[in-house]
């Protein structure tokens, strides 16, 4: 059985010229029900507001699970953990999930340290062969 699914790919750049202390991408990919949000770069008090509003926008125009890509992101600061709460929360009160894919190793220590690995949904995937 064939289905065709609308895909949209869409990339923010947060590196521009008029703000260079923010270096963040966001890359979204998938249609309404299977969304995956790749973050690049420093997620830090200077990017949490457009990450907010991007999380927040998928989140209101999907079902099912949001999956967010951190593997190649460095939480700089609280407003880093924080916008992730805060996009758990909005999940929740939609009846989805955001779940974390790729955590890296030092981003698993700081959500144990904050105790945040009991809050946040993170999926393990398995490494390509």
């Amino acid at each position: 059985m064939t289905s065709e699914r609308a895909t949209d790919q869409r990339t923010i750049d947060l590196s521009r010229a008029e703000r260079p202390a923010a270096a963040l991408r966001i890359t979204t990919t998938g249609s309404s029900h299977d969304q995956r949000v790749a973050l690049r770069g420093r997620l830090d008090v200077s990017t949490v507001g457009d990450v907010r509003t991007c999380l927040h926008d998928l989140l209101g125009e999907g079902t099912g699970d949001l999956l967010v890509d951190v593997a190649d992101v460095d939480v700089a600061d609280a407003t880093g953990l924080g916008v992730l709460v805060g996009a758990h929360r909005r999940a929740e009160r939609l009846e989805r999930h955001l779940v974390l894919v790729g955590v890296t190793p030092k981003l698993t220590r700081l959500l144990r340290l904050t105790r945040l690995h009991r809050i946040l949904r993170v999926r393990v995937e398995a490494a390509a062969a």
